[in-house]
């Protein structure tokens, strides 16, 4: 069973009465798991959904209301984290995972802002210097989401590795977001660290009524992808560009996708500091 809060718990065993209902067989049980990973997936999304949301209907319809659009969604994150604490829709635990993966975003917002690697081209009166304070929310959605799949999916793992190693690799993959502006981009040995430590870890996880496991490493791959799929998002709503999207919005650059699954990877270690990984096997 996945680890709930007591309102999930409340939905999952409601949720159980109904699936239970339905025919079995090989398509059906196949179905169903399809349908309840869907459903799981989206549930884990719910913070990086709703921050998605409010920058896509802001964009199509802002009404004058005194206030800018960056600080809007700044108060509005507040107000979500709040609610889904108050609510037990997150756990404390997840909540510090959101604040630390804020300000680890936030710090390297305010060096890469500042170097020209993108803008934020709206006012805002909660910024530091040119980085409304919003934009912890949008990297703090990344580890919210990694934080509530391991809990719902009761996530256990093979091989994984030592979490000293983990938190080098993942200061390393920090300094080198900064470093590279200075001295050669070695992204490329950092990918091939990640290969080396992670090249045997799979994770094992429960949707409904079967168990199922996944290299890590596609899993971090499938992420990442998902995050590019949004960042394309909010780049078309001016939440932040790039360089070449001053004139116009265009697809963000395939090479970002790496950028990400580095940049992912900090946050699944700082979700370990919270949610130690478990064994496969081990106790539940």
């Amino acid at each position: 069973m996945g680890q709930f809060t007591s309102l999930e718990a409340r939905i999952d065993a409601g949720a159980h009465r109904v699936l239970q209902q339905l025919p079995r067989g090989r398509l059906a049980d196949a179905g169903v798991e399809f349908l309840v990973f869907g459903l799981k997936q989206a549930w884990a999304c719910l913070f990086g959904g709703l921050m998605l949301g409010m920058i896509l209907l802001t964009t199509l319809w802002w009404p004058q209301l005194g206030i800018a659009r960056y600080d809007a969604w700044f108060i509005a994150a507040l107000v979500i984290q709040i609610g889904m604490l108050a609510g037990r829709l997150e756990t404390p635990s997840e909540a510090m995972v959101i604040l630390l993966f804020h300000m680890v975003g936030t710090g390297m917002e305010l060096f890469k802002t500042a170097a020209g690697s993108w803008i934020y081209p709206e006012a805002a009166w909660f910024r530091i210097g040119g980085v409304p304070l919003f934009s912890g929310f949008m990297y703090a959605c990344v580890g919210s989401y990694l934080a509530r799949t391991q809990r719902i999916f009761d996530f256990t793992f093979v091989h994984y590795p030592p979490v000293w190693a983990t938190l080098v690799l993942a200061g390393a993959i920090y300094l080198n977001f900064f470093s590279h502006h200075f001295i050669p981009d070695f992204r490329w040995l950092l990918f091939a660290a990640v290969a080396v430590l992670y090249g045997r870890c799979f994770i094992h996880y429960r949707v409904f009524r079967f168990e199922h496991r996944m290299p890590i490493l596609l899993a971090f791959g499938l992420v990442a992808l998902f995050i590019w799929i949004a960042e394309n998002i909010g780049t078309w709503s001016r939440a932040w560009i790039y360089p070449d999207q001053l004139n116009g919005w265009s697809l963000v650059s395939l090479n970002k996708l790496g950028s990400w699954y580095l940049l992912m990877l900090i946050s699944v270690v700082l979700v370990t500091l919270v949610h130690p990984p478990r064994p496969f096997g081990g106790k539940r």
